[in-house]
């Protein structure tokens, strides 16, 4: 089963037929790891997910409190602060699902210019990636880091991956299907499941089969985009489960890098 076509070319720009023949992914490139060195002052805003301690270092800043995963509305009343300010510089205090939900929105309104700082209360995944650190140290860095830009890791809903996306069958069962990393074959017939995370360098994303056989190393490939073709698969990204099944699913590098203090 190919799945080269699962992502309309119309959805992507200056396409590169030979790339598009192979992927179904012009080969864009977006610039990484640029520093904005920057010395005027940065506005900081606190947004605090859930109900999760706030370190002593972020006391003395104004915080909105939102749901541990925010959603539309919530980022639409804040929408208005972040405009009004020159060099906003937005602080997510919450765990990775909160991370991927407020870039997910700057990503959907076209305010990916806004810096953007993580405060993770515990370890995860985007944390190890970034190297945020947590808790206190992570606020200090929020609060005097400098701004990067890095890969900015989408799928084919429009929602961003920050942490860890990991596909199975329904129910935990095994994977049947195909699934490509650029021109790379990750497998083709049955799987425990498919790893995918983001990377701070270019191509922007890197994943794993899970075979389901202990002591076997993990093989990472990295890549632009990951394609997956499907009889049945569910997703869970940065801890968040989904309850529909889907056919088809998309990892890839947005047009547009993100900003990440640190």
């Amino acid at each position: 089963m190919g799945v080269a076509a699962a992502i309309p070319l119309s959805w992507h720009s200056s396409p590169t037929a030979s790339r598009v023949a192979t992927t179904g992914f012009p080969a864009l490139e977006v610039a990484t790891n640029t520093e904005y060195k920057s010395r005027s002052r940065v506005d900081i805003v606190v947004l605090r997910c859930g109900d999760g301690p706030v370190p002593i270092t972020l006391l003395s800043h104004h915080a909105t409190v939102v749901s541990a995963v925010p959603g539309a509305a919530e980022f639409e009343e804040l929408f208005p602060t972040l405009d009004a300010l020159k060099r906003p510089r937005l602080v997510v205090l919450g765990d990775d699902a909160a991370l991927a939900a407020s870039l997910t929105w700057l990503m959907r309104t076209e305010r990916l210019s806004v810096e953007v700082a993580h405060v993770p209360v515990e370890a995860s995944p985007a944390a190890r990636i970034y190297k945020t650190g947590t808790g206190a140290e992570a606020a200090n860095r929020a609060l005097n880091g400098t701004a990067t830009e890095l890969p900015l890791i989408r799928d084919d809903r429009g929602n961003v991956l920050v942490g860890s996306a990991i596909i199975t069958g329904p129910r935990g069962a095994a994977l049947e299907g195909e699934a490509y990393v650029d021109d790379t074959r990750m497998f083709t017939g049955l799987v425990a499941a498919l790893h995918i995370e983001p990377t701070v360098e270019l191509p922007g994303l890197r994943s794993f089969v899970d075979t389901g056989k202990r002591f076997r190393r993990k093989r990472w490939v990295a890549g632009r985009a990951m394609q997956l073709g499907t009889r049945a698969a569910v997703i869970s990204r940065d801890s968040v489960s989904e309850t529909r099944t889907v056919k088809r699913s998309a990892f890839y590098r947005h047009h547009e890098p993100w900003l990440l203090v640190r």
